[in-house]
C-alpha cells in the first residue's frame, strides 16, 4: 500500500505473526485439539492461540483500545471510541478439514465507523488491507471490484446456514433466494470464509456476495475492502447497517440493487 498508516502497519505485523502459528498448526492439523462450541461450529486451540497473539500485539501497539472478539467477547478499552473486531480464524471448519481457504481477520472501528481493515489468507499469503479513504489492496496492489454489468455474466457468493446456523425458517429463506440467484446468474460459490467472499468481491473474483446470519466479526474489514474497491454494501434486505443486521449484499455498483433484488 502507498503511504501506509502507523495504524494499518500494526494491523498488518499482528496478523503476519499469529499467521506463522496458525501455519504451523495447519500442517499439524491431525494434532490439533478440538472442543465442540455447539452444532456443527468447532472451536479449536488453535482460534483461541490465535486470538491471544492477535490481542497481545494489538494492546502493546494501541493499549487504550477495546475488542470485541469472536471467543473472548468485548473488552473495554479506556478510549471508548476506538476498538478493534476479530476474527482470529473465519473459516474454522474449513482450517480443521485441512482445505486452504480460511482467513485472519482485523478491523479497527471508531464510534461507528470501520477505518481500517486486514485480511490475511496463511496458507496462501494473500493479505488483503484497507483504510478508510485510503482504497483496498491485496498484496500491496491496488483492487478493485469488477465491471460487469450483467447479472447473467455474474459469479456471485454465498453463505449456505448449516446445522445451527439459523432456524427452519431461516434456512427455508435462504434456499428462496438461492433459487433466484441460480436463475438468474453464471454459478454461485459457496467458499466457507465470509471475510475472504468480500475479499473476493473486492478485488473482482467474486462479482457479488449475500449471506445471512453472520457476526461483526465475520465482516466488519470486509466490508471496508469491498467499499474502498468501489463496491456497494449493504443489508441483504434493507438500506441498513449488515454489521448490526447480520445479513449482508455486497457486490459491484453496476450489480448490487440487482443482487437485492432477487434475495431481499
Amino acid at each position: 500500500m502507498a503511504l501506509r498508516s502507523a495504524t494499518i502497519n500494526v494491523m498488518i505485523a499482528a496478523a503476519e505473526k499469529a499467521a506463522r502459528g496458525l501455519k504451523r498448526d495447519f500442517g499439524e492439523i491431525e494434532h490439533l485439539q478440538v472442543s465442540r462450541k455447539g452444532p456443527g461450529d468447532f472451536v479449536s486451540a488453535a482460534d483461541v492461540k490465535t486470538e491471544k497473539t492477535l490481542v497481545a500485539e494489538l494492546s502493546k501497539a494501541r493499549p487504550t483500545f477495546g475488542f470485541l472478539l469472536e471467543e473472548g467477547g468485548t473488552k473495554a478499552g479506556s478510549d471508548a471510541d476506538h476498538r478493534w473486531i476479530i476474527d482470529p480464524i473465519d473459516g474454522t471448519t474449513n482450517f480443521l478439514h485441512g482445505i486452504p481457504h480460511f482467513a485472519i481477520s482485523i478491523a479497527l472501528q471508531h464510534r461507528d465507523a470501520i477505518i481500517a481493515g486486514v485480511v490475511l489468507n496463511p496458507a496462501t499469503d494473500e493479505l488483503y488491507a484497507a483504510e478508510k479513504g485510503q482504497g483496498a489492496y491485496l498484496n500491496n496492489r491496488r483492487i478493485r471490484v469488477s465491471a460487469r454489468t450483467r447479472m447473467d455474466d455474474a459469479v456471485i457468493g454465498t453463505g449456505i446456514p448449516h446445522k445451527g446456523r439459523l432456524d427452519a425458517d431461516g434456512h427455508k429463506q435462504f434456499l428462496g433466494q438461492l433459487e433466484k440467484v441460480m436463475a438468474a446468474t453464471a454459478g454461485i460459490r459457496r467458499a466457507g470464509t465470509a471475510s475472504l467472499d468480500l475479499a473476493y468481491v473486492a478485488s473482482g473474483r467474486l462479482d457479488g456476495f449475500w449471506e445471512l446470519g453472520l457476526q461483526p466479526w465475520d465482516m466488519a474489514a470486509g466490508v471496508l475492502l469491498v467499499r474502498e474497491a468501489g463496491g456497494f454494501v449493504t443489508d441483504a434486505a434493507t438500506d441498513g447497517d449488515p454489521l448490526t443486521t447480520g445479513n449482508i449484499a455486497a457486490a459491484n455498483p453496476d450489480l448490487h440493487a440487482g443482487l437485492k433484488g432477487l434475495i431481499a
